[in-house]
């Protein structure tokens, strides 16, 4: 554990001015290291043998201040080190130093980062955000607190808090999913020590409750797809319109939709960028998404559905029609649904859902169905595809006899 720590004259290297740079070296388990002090010393104002300025050194208190300084600094690291039981080598102890960790607060770090996700345009990733800080802003009282202050009992508080006030496991998993991510960000940014980490022990994947499945099969979706809307209102044209193009396109969700334009499309394929993950999405144009996207074409459109328009021009006023108008669609959804005898709560979201699992199903593999949905992993995947039927696990039981 022990390293030696001191300051030489480097004669090996001569300046431009003929005088030698002042090193601070580094021993540790036979290797050393060399960083400079940004100071030069003239040979004749240098003690090599006690290492340390002569008498007639011009500026030798300044000198022998700067470098006891730095020594006490490398060796109170050297004491941190050993006081949490940690190896560390000659670089990762130059590399503590001489990268200190910044001073800033949970509540100030948190603030950022919902400011950078806004001009990021990640205006939903930006207010689930903001939704945590005010769950912690409620539960602490304050956020004026280091990320080092966030260790496992103060999570475990956290967590009963949120019990008592008698919220759902799935929301609770989502707040500490989304305080994960701040936290994992802050030691990106060095604002935090890595060692303090408290999600190592402090298990998230737990806080997880398994919902109901959002999908429906392959039969369903062509009622829906075929269903007759003929004299109904817009909205159920929309509603019907939209839920089979997300199916046929990689069951792209509402909001990704909304923004489609004509130069999404490229030769015969769609291609997009998602709103949540940033991830380019290329797809080939199926005949029936064609035919939708036809349907809704107009000389003057920018945008290949009604959703938004040339109007719609702040961030504002898209985040107000986008909601206003996927209310009213999933409204008619819901009760197509109930026409059609469907037992699951339609939604434009179902159709992502089912696009995923009736591929899963057909035997496509789960890394090209995780390709078209966008996902940043196989195991966001894994999460819409639908359970096996029963009769699929009968069949598959029945050949153990």
């Amino acid at each position: 554990m022990t390293a030696g720590i001191n300051i030489l004259c480097y004669k090996s290297k001569t300046l431009a001015n003929g005088e030698h740079p002042l090193m601070l070296r580094v021993c540790k388990d036979g290797k050393k290291k060399y960083i400079s002090l940004g100071l030069s010393m003239a040979e004749q104002y240098w003690d090599f043998t006690k290492n340390k300025p002569k008498p007639n050194c011009p500026n030798k208190e300044y000198i022998e201040t700067l470098i006891a300084d730095k020594i006490k600094e490398y060796n109170e690291k050297v004491i941190e080190f050993k006081s949490e039981n940690k190896e560390f080598t000659a670089t990762t102890l130059i590399e503590k130093v001489a990268k200190p960790t910044k001073k800033k607060t949970v509540g100030e770090f948190f603030l950022e980062q919902i400011e950078q996700l806004r001009a990021a345009k990640r205006t939903g990733y930006a207010q689930s955000h903001y939704h945590v800080y005010n769950s912690l802003m409620r539960f602490n009282g304050h956020l004026d607190i280091y990320f080092s202050d966030i260790d496992i009992p103060w999570l475990k508080k956290y967590e009963e808090w949120q019990r008592g006030n008698g919220d759902a496991e799935n929301s609770i998993g989502i707040r500490f999913r989304t305080l994960r991510v701040v936290y994992n960000h802050a030691i990106e940014e060095n604002i935090v020590k890595e060692e303090y980490y408290p999600f190592r022990k402090f298990k998230v994947s737990r806080l997880h409750e398994v919902t109901a499945k959002r999908a429906i099969v392959k039969e369903e979706v062509m009622q829906i797809i075929n269903y007759n809307y003929t004299g109904k209102d817009f909205y159920i044209h929309l509603a019907i319109d939209l839920f089979s193009f997300s199916y046929f396109m990689g069951g792209i969700n509402f909001i990704d939709m909304a923004y489609l334009t004509h130069d999404n499309i490229m030769d015969t394929r769609l291609v997009y960028k998602r709103k949540k993950t940033r991830k380019l999405i290329k797809l080939p144009l199926l005949p029936k998404a064609i035919e939708i996207i036809n349907k809704y074409k107009t000389e003057d459109s920018h945008f290949l559905f009604p959703i938004l328009s040339t109007f719609h021009q702040t961030e504002v006023q898209q985040r107000n029609r986008i909601h206003k108008t996927i209310a009213k669609v999933n409204r008619r959804l819901k009760n197509i649904g109930k026409e059609l005898g469907i037992d699951k709560k339609l939604t434009t979201y179902v159709a992502r859902h089912s696009h995923a699992t009736t591929l899963k199903r057909a035997g496509v593999s789960t890394s090209l169905i995780c390709e078209a949905l966008g996902h940043s992993s196989e195991k966001v995947t894994q999460i819409y595809l639908d359970s096996f039927e029963n009769s699929q696990m009968d069949a598959a039981m029945q050949n153990l006899l």
